[in-house]
């Protein structure tokens, strides 16, 4: 079947209309402008003129990483969309947590709503988030991720996935991507073929699943096939190897077993559109990530991503020497006239099933005072605050370290830094929020001294606050003695058989490996206010715990549990 055939079946399920809408505006397209057509640049910031800088490449689309303000968010993203002849995609990662644009109402991140364990308190969520993102543009979200909290040491999967139990994972994905689609953003799962058996990060290096083509097809297989079969719009191919599926395939032992999804054939068009039936649009992972550069040279590999099943090339690393390269294998033959034909059509297709091209900048991002009206509005604020309080999970408590209060605790030593924000650039994340909760009632909070360390004479409680979300580059998350207690001496002392000690993490679930012994230990998953707000509510006794742990928070430790 041509994909033009294919655009009337789903997800796109095409009207005549709009089907001579993609064929008149493909055959209007000469080469230079297909080839644009194929491109989603990313965008850091609110500046105006950088954002018209992109719509002068006339690309398919354009990533935001929105700033805090909303206006000048606003007015960015529009100044793009205006200038494109055909209307663009506007992408985002809308997962909550410290990956979400902060002028949105700040929602706990994936691991946080599985720990909510509320579908309903989720669907609420989600079509309050894809509201808030219509609002101001955008169309297409690369969400939901449907890794597994497999191998306790990824620092990329942990909060970005929805725990490790499978049919956890496939109903949470499904009302995300029901809700997103409903609204009129198309949904991608990530990160093909699966991620989460890997402990290392594929914006590091090509990432390895290990399983047999049986094991896949009973875990990330069922996943995916799912979610198509239920209308999924589109799937990230991530810059991740299935060795034993390309060995069933035929492919000797060698590098080329390795090859990373997003440069392979056989499991872009022979496993994902194939086996799996996938009609809808196939995009890379972004393509300045280690785990295609490393594989291969860009010159090599930008055409070769079109060529061996992507429709989209997700971000660059030069946009002019990007589309150079893109035209040069065309020219060379590395890509064929076929396949830009063919994800020309696609990319439209997806377009007229959003009816983007019916639809008026205004009906495409709503007028300031409207988008306003909608942004942060009142009930959204409250389903936030809901979902972040009904997350968070008592992990342990032994010895009765909780409730506290200032009668037994009032000298409080916080031990934990921070940690920097998802790209450089967004203020670090910090717990000040339960920190200034606790000095207001009536605790003294001071930061470790390492010439002054805890002690039963100056301290009542020390209280571990770790802040890190799963993000890129990070290779391991785990808690560094080494910066958090500074000092030979310091960095091997263990308070709690002295003090009562407690361990909150707002980000990843898996610190009891580095501390099985510590006594007590919260997991509220994401670092928002609103977390930090309702922790702080129940280590004083004034709420019950309610989130039921989406992963082994213990980690595999046997000793953690006691």
């Amino acid at each position: 079947m041509s994909v033009e055939a294919s655009l009337v079946k789903p997800p796109f399920s095409l009207s005549p209309e709009d089907l001579a809408w993609v064929r008149k505006t493909c055959d209007g397209l000469n080469t230079a402008q297909k080839i644009r057509q194929l491109f989603v640049h990313i965008n850091h910031g609110d500046d105006e003129e950088k954002s018209k800088s992109f719509a002068k490449l006339q690309p398919g689309g354009l990533h935001r990483f929105m700033g805090p303000e909303l206006e000048p968010a606003w007015r960015a993203t529009r100044a793009f969309m205006a200038e494109c002849e055909i209307s663009p995609f506007i992408t985002a990662d809308l997962e909550g947590g410290g990956h979400h644009s902060s002028c949105f109402t700040g929602f706990t991140n994936n691991l946080g709503m599985a720990a909510a364990n509320d579908l309903e308190l989720s669907r609420r969520a989600c079509a309050a988030l894809a509201r808030e993102a219509r609002a101001l543009g955008f169309n297409w979200t690369f969400t939901p991720c449907i890794d597994l909290n497999i191998n306790t040491g990824s620092a990329i999967v942990g909060t970005r996935s929805y725990g490790s139990n499978a049919e956890t994972v496939l109903a949470q994905a499904k009302v995300h991507m029901k809700e997103m689609q409903t609204a009129g953003i198309a949904a991608t799962t990530k990160h093909w073929p699966g991620e989460g058996l890997d402990w290392r990060d594929q914006h590091l290096v090509t990432t390895i699943n290990p399983q047999t083509p049986a094991e896949w097809r009973a875990s990330f297989g069922a996943l995916y096939k799912a979610l198509i079969d239920d209308g999924l719009m589109a799937v990230m191919s991530a810059h991740i190897a299935l060795p034993q599926y390309a060995a069933s395939k035929g492919v000797a032992e060698g590098l080329e077993r390795y090859r990373p999804a997003s440069l392979s054939k056989h499991l872009n068009f022979d496993l994902l559109r194939g086996e799996l039936d996938f009609n809808g649009v196939i995009l890379s992972d972004a393509t300045p990530m280690a785990g295609l550069g490393s594989f291969s040279g860009r010159a090599e590999h930008v055409p070769q991503v079109i060529e061996n099943g992507c429709d989209v090339f997700l971000f660059c690393t030069n946009e002019e020497a990007d589309i150079r390269h893109m035209e040069n294998g065309l020219r060379s033959g590395a890509l064929s006239e076929q396949r830009l034909e063919d994800a020309v059509m696609r990319i439209l297709g997806m377009k007229a099933a959003l009816g983007l091209h019916r639809k008026s900048l205004d009906e495409r991002i709503l007028p300031l005072e409207k988008a306003r009206s909608v942004v942060r509005e009142g009930a959204h604020l409250e389903t936030a605050r809901a979902a972040a309080a009904k997350s968070v999970t008592l992990v342990k408590n032994k010895g009765g370290v909780l409730p506290i209060n200032p009668q037994r605790h009032r000298r409080i030593t916080w031990i934990g830094k921070g940690a920097p924000g998802f790209i450089p650039g967004l203020p670090p994340k910090q717990a000040t929020v339960l920190r200034d909760g606790l000095s207001s009632r009536g605790f003294v909070v001071s930061d470790f001294d390492p010439k002054n360390p805890p002690t039963p004479q100056n301290t009542d409680l020390v209280l571990y606050v770790m802040c890190d979300e799963s993000s890129l580059g990070k290779s391991r998350i785990f808690l560094n003695w080494r910066t958090e207690q500074e000092g030979l001496g310091n960095l091997m002392t263990r308070y709690w058989n002295d003090i009562p000690t407690l361990l909150v993490s707002f980000g990843h679930p898996y610190y009891l490996q580095d501390a099985p012994r510590i006594p007590a230990c919260i997991n509220a998953y994401a670092p928002v206010p609103d977390a930090q707000e309702a922790v702080l509510a129940r280590m004083l006794g004034e709420a019950k715990f309610e989130g039921v742990s989406p992963v082994d928070a213990f980690a595999g430790a046997p000793d953690a549990r006691y």
